[in-house]
């Protein structure tokens, strides 16, 4: 099979906290109307499967590829019951609820799931002054504290209110509380994963639970909660190839995410062992590679399968473009971040490369 760079569906949800920043400031074509939360713009996710929408796949399930092909379109030697990497746009026109998503462990010992969810948000768009987001709980915060603000409805009480700017990522562990919004606007990328835990008193559909019921969820969040986790805002880390920028916004086991700024053509080495997805932020781009072209328009993703080759990406003027990917991060994120001059201090701040750091 001659593979090549792979549309698909964008399954949308329409939670109460969105609105139509997706289709207005990111300019996402073919949207319905109403309220827009979020865009799934890669899923394997059970709830949300996407399919491919062309070339000589169209039609064809991204979890049928998944399960018949798994060393052309993830990686070489990959095994897996889905394919690992989620990505939304995501609309927090309204303040996200207070919630949190189970870490692995939790994943596997509460709910019987593969892996739990651990994620980062890209800042695609903000207030200029007074963005926040809710991150992590304050230091020495007890569970009993927590399962208090949470009947206080007072989550600045135990939470970290951090401030935020377009640019900036967060990178949130599985297991930890965090809100942000509003009129906040982000790219989402994520263990594919739909394990939520809330301690709102509505749920998702702003629906007022009955007393019972918001006591057992804020229970559930509790059992789930970890909290060491304090996430920082970080600008990324930039390393530059020729006039083409590449900031490191966020990596660790699960993911990394890199934000390209091209005024030029860029090659990128797809290995055997790695695929890459791929969301054009702003005015459509070319995508070349052996065998064949096509255009990725504004606000449109991909996934680059690892049997490709090589991707290059053509930009007709000034392009800004997503790339993530189930990373080896000493080969990817440590070595190329060291060798353009940054320190292991900075490199850590993007996400959980303790190991890594520490081994190499």
């Amino acid at each position: 099979m001659k593979w090549y760079p792979l549309k698909l569906t964008s399954p949308i949800r329409r939670y109460t906290f969105g609105g139509r920043m997706i289709p207005c400031v990111l300019k996402k074509a073919n949207l319905p109307e109403g309220r827009i939360a979020e865009t799934w713009e890669y899923s394997d996710e059970d709830s949300a499967p996407a399919m491919v929408v062309n070339g000589p796949l169209a039609g064809t399930s991204l979890r049928e590829l998944v399960m018949e092909h798994p060393d052309e379109l993830v990686g070489e030697g990959w095994r897996g019951p889905h394919f690992p990497l989620l990505g939304k746009f995501l609309d927090a026109t309204h303040t996200l609820p207070v919630h949190l998503h189970a870490d692995d462990e939790k994943a596997k010992e509460l709910y019987g799931a593969p892996n739990g969810k651990t994620e980062a948000w890209h800042i695609l768009a903000c207030p200029e002054e007074g963005a926040t987001v809710l991150a992590g709980a304050r230091d020495g915060v007890t569970n009993e504290d927590v399962r208090q603000a949470a009947l206080d409805q007072d989550y600045d009480r135990v939470l970290r209110r951090l401030p935020i700017h377009a640019g900036d990522t967060v990178y949130v562990p599985g297991g930890t509380l965090h809100t942000f919004g509003p009129d906040t606007l982000v790219f989402e990328i994520q263990q594919t994963s739909d394990l939520a835990e809330s301690l709102m008193p509505t749920d998702n559909d702003d629906r007022v639970l009955p007393p019972e019921e918001w006591r057992e969820n804020i229970e559930a969040t509790l059992r789930c909660l970890r909290l060491p986790p304090q996430p920082n805002p970080t600008h990324g880390r930039i390393v530059m190839s020729g006039n083409n920028r590449c900031t490191y916004c966020a990596a660790g086991p699960y993911f990394m995410m890199q934000r390209w700024k091209l005024t030029g053509p860029l090659t990128l080495a797809v290995h055997p062992d790695q695929c890459l997805a791929l969301s054009n932020l702003v005015e459509p781009v070319s995508l070349v590679w052996p065998g064949g072209t096509d255009l990725l328009g504004r606000a449109e993703s991909c996934i680059i399968p690892a049997a490709t080759g090589q991707i290059t990406i053509v930009p007709n003027g000034l392009a800004y473009v997503l790339a993530t990917a189930v990373p080896n991060l000493a080969r990817d994120v440590v070595k190329p971040l060291r060798e353009a001059g940054h320190s292991d201090a900075e490199i850590a701040t993007l996400g959980d490369l303790s190991s890594v750091l520490s081994q190499t």
